[in-house]
């Protein structure tokens, strides 16, 4: 066990023990994500690398302080990659942050999410326990999945410490073509190719501009292209890591960025300006209250999340009673006194 472990076992208890609410941070990239910052940060840049690494076996375990840029390089190093384009934020990004945030690129809708990837996760809970979730093999059932309700979670079950994923080889075609449509259109085009035999691997609206980004066999991405038409986008690489990154124009200033996870088929909303997601994810700069984002995310039959410089103490649309009643039977499991990453989720753990 390492020095790492041990000490922060140690420091779980305590804090336990005085009712001390810890906050658990990696680098930082996603502090403005999620409710309030509460508690003495619990640093776990320390706890960093990569255990294992078997590009035969599409298996990478890493330790969750290790920084996702050099996760992704040693990836590359394979011809290999993380499918879902977790989001950095920020050069110190981790990858406990990865999961825990449960953030996903352009690419999630036709490659999957974080917790598809997960096949296994470590973590120290809220009694200060080190506990192992999952395995390290594609086809391992142990654990009843709990290891994927890290994905999203905050923190707020636990100090993840080690992480294991499936990992695939990157796409050898890449290619983006743009097309002028209205929102109304777009969303209508997008919902029609997503049933399609189509190597998709983004599709967006902004700027009256639809853009499809196709990659995998460089057959089918030739051929994909033959049918769908459209003008090449220049730099394409470039615009997908602004979209993913947020450094693209349209994210730019301190209005309150909200995030809208509707049907891909919901019609242009209020304030609509770019739509991700092939339809089922929408970027709002809104002066409507949470009140009224919140209704129209329901009715479209999604919810609507606080991103960026909004009210943190309802940064995340509370579920249904039943489904809050199962998060604080996790919290209590997981984390009886309530010390880890508090009100980061929802006020209430």
């Amino acid at each position: 066990m390492s020095d790492f472990i041990e000490q922060a076992q140690a420091r779980i208890r305590a804090a336990q023990a005085s009712g001390t609410p810890l906050r658990i941070r990696g680098g930082g990239s996603k502090d403005f994500f999620g409710g309030e910052l509460i508690g003495e940060v619990l640093d776990t840049r320390a706890h960093s690398g990569v255990i294992a690494y078997d590009p035969s076996e599409l298996v990478l375990t890493v330790r969750a302080g290790t920084p996702l840029a050099e996760v992704e390089a040693t990836l590359a190093a394979s011809g290999q990659c993380l499918p879902f384009e977790p989001p950095h934020f920020g050069a110190g990004a981790t990858v406990g942050g990865c999961v825990a945030s449960g953030l996903s690129g352009p690419r999630r809708p036709y490659a999957g999410a974080v917790r598809d990837y997960l096949l296994g996760v470590s973590l120290i809970d809220g009694r200060g326990e080190a506990l192992r979730f999952g395995g390290q093999v594609m086809k391992n059932v142990a654990g009843f999945d709990t290891f994927r309700l890290q994905a999203g979670a905050m923190g707020t079950l636990g100090l993840i410490t080690e992480v294991s994923f499936k990992v695939l080889p990157r796409p050898e075609a890449d290619e983006t073509r743009v097309f002028e449509s209205t929102a109304l259109d777009a969303i209508a085009t997008m919902n029609r190719l997503a049933g399609q035999p189509l190597p998709l691997a983004g599709a967006i609206h902004l700027d009256g501009r639809l853009s499809l980004r196709l990659a995998g066999n460089p057959a089918a991405v030739i051929a994909a292209v033959a049918k769908l038409g459209g003008e090449p986008l220049a730099d394409a690489a470039a615009f997908w890591a602004s979209i993913r990154e947020q450094t693209h124009p349209y994210f730019a200033g301190d209005a309150p960025l909200w995030r809208l996870a509707v049907k891909p088929t919901a019609p242009p909303l209020a304030g609509d300006a770019l739509i991700d997601w092939g339809g089922g994810l929408r970027w709002l700069r809104s002066a409507q209250t949470v009140a009224e984002l919140r209704a129209i995310a329901s009715l479209h039959g999604g919810h609507a999340t606080a991103f960026r410089n909004g009210t943190r103490a309802q940064a995340f649309q509370p579920p249904a009673a039943a489904v809050m009643a199962l998060h604080r039977r996790l919290k209590a499991t997981f984390d009886p006194a309530g010390i880890l990453n508090r009100g980061r989720l929802y006020p209430e753990l």
